[in-house]
């Protein structure tokens, strides 16, 4: 829809409140008849668009009022405030004092060094960790070596040359290549002696000797012979105390003395074949047992004396593995450094373990039974008041048979007879009565 519509420009000045009336008055005379030759043109515009009051024509035309809330409700927002620079402290904000930024900093190091810690624990404790595993790792090695299969491959039978000059001493040297065992012919300290020496692998191979010596004796003569045995046997004892020295007594005629005769004249017939009395014998293998550790044994021959190298060789390989396996103090005896066994405080702490050794000091009595009666009865005492209670012999004996007892997720009962061996010790009157 098209309108036409003719327009003329008022020919009054509108005077704004800021312009004065004299400049009115002064305007140019020209600019005036313009502006009223221009009004007396008609302006024809062609409009396609419709102005709320065209599309309504019967609306009334808005109030003056209304167009200045619409002119208020249009207007721009107002622009932002300039923020404050890093310069420009807040106006809200509080300037802290040297006290508190002191404290802030502190904290701040406390802080720090609390991280600091923890990570130093940390690293500590992998490496605890891993020393731990280090060492277990060695003595899982450890005791691998020390089992007798591995010992006997650290184990060398040293023998004395001079043996080798006497009949049958091939039938040692082919017991050990069968074994496949180690084995040295050199000259010994001792002549006509066996030794053994054993191989550390976890002190860097050192060779030590060890204890037990093997002297060949094979013929008993006069005396200038017996002396040249036991003048450098005892020099050799008195330099190491600590060695063990068998003597073995092969084809003599002592053997064949122990054969041909009993043995009540036996000890008559070496007596008068050593120029000894028989006091004059005993005296000499007291001594030699007692403050030299000397024995004697008598072999069928070097047959024997193989036997006698194969029980001590294996003998040795066990020593390390039973050393470290077997506990040298009684079953019954509690671990620790204190002599008295346990220790009981004031406050009574400590006398209910005492009260279950006490119950383990008894045959065929396990720690788990005697916790078991413990756990029921919490002291002698009361045990001796349950006993007091009953009328019969028979029930004071099987009043501990029907506890139950729990090992490796099952159940039995302690049963009579420990029971009646637990009730005999703690109320009988016979110090000599035997419990077993």
């Amino acid at each position: 829809m098209e309108k036409v519509s003719a327009l003329r420009r008022a020919k009054t000045w509108e005077i704004s409140e800021s312009e004065d009336e004299t400049d009115v008055e002064n305007k140019p005379t020209t600019l005036l008849k313009w502006q009223e030759k221009e009004a007396t043109i008609p302006s024809v515009t062609v409009s396609t668009d419709l102005t709320e009051e065209d599309a309504n024509p019967d609306k009334t035309p808005p109030s003056p009022a209304a167009k200045n809330e619409s002119r208020k409700t249009c207007a721009l927002p107002p622009p932002p405030k300039p923020s404050a620079g890093p310069g420009t402290p807040s106006p809200t904000r509080k300037r802290r004092s040297k006290e508190e930024i002191e404290l802030d900093r502190q904290k701040g190091q406390e802080r720090k060094k609390a991280r600091e810690r923890a990570k130093a624990a940390k690293v500590q404790e992998k490496e605890e960790k891993k020393q731990e595993q280090q060492r277990r790792r060695e003595a899982a090695q450890h005791l691998k070596t020390l089992r007798p299969e591995n010992c006997l491959k650290c184990l060398t039978v040293c023998i004395d040359q001079a043996l080798l000059q006497q009949e049958g001493s091939d039938i040692l040297l082919g017991t050990l290549s069968s074994f496949e065992w180690k084995f040295l012919i050199e000259i010994q300290q001792l002549r006509y002696s066996i030794t053994w020496t054993r191989q550390l692998p976890d002190d860097g191979d050192k060779i030590v000797e060890e204890e037990q010596v093997l002297l060949m004796l094979d013929e008993v003569g006069d005396g200038t012979a017996r002396n040249s045995y036991l003048s450098p046997l005892l020099e050799f004892l008195n330099q190491d105390v600590k060695k063990v020295v068998t003597i073995l007594v092969t084809d003599s005629p002592l053997e064949y003395i122990r054969s041909s005769v009993s043995e009540d004249s036996f000890e008559e017939t070496l007596a008068s074949d050593l120029g000894m009395d028989q006091l004059e014998i005993e005296e000499v293998l007291v001594y030699l047992q007692l403050y030299k550790n000397v024995s004697l044994a008598f072999l069928d021959g070097w047959q024997g004396v193989t036997k006698q190298v194969v029980a001590v060789t294996k003998a040795l390989s066990k020593r390390p593995y039973k050393l470290l396996t077997e506990r040298s103090e009684l079953p019954f005896c509690v671990d620790g450094s204190w002599a008295s066994g346990t220790r009981v405080e004031r406050d009574g702490s400590g006398l209910e373990q005492v009260w279950t050794l006490q119950l383990q000091q008894l045959n065929r009595v396990s720690p788990v039974v005697a916790a078991t009666i413990t756990a029921a009865y919490q002291s002698p005492r009361l045990l001796l008041q349950a006993y007091q209670k009953l009328e019969s012999e028979e029930e004071r004996k099987s009043l501990l048979a029907g506890l139950l007892i729990k090992t490796g997720g099952k159940e039995r009962r302690i049963g009579p007879e420990i029971s009646s061996r637990v009730y005999r010790c703690f109320t009988s009157q016979n110090p000599q009565l035997v419990l077993d």
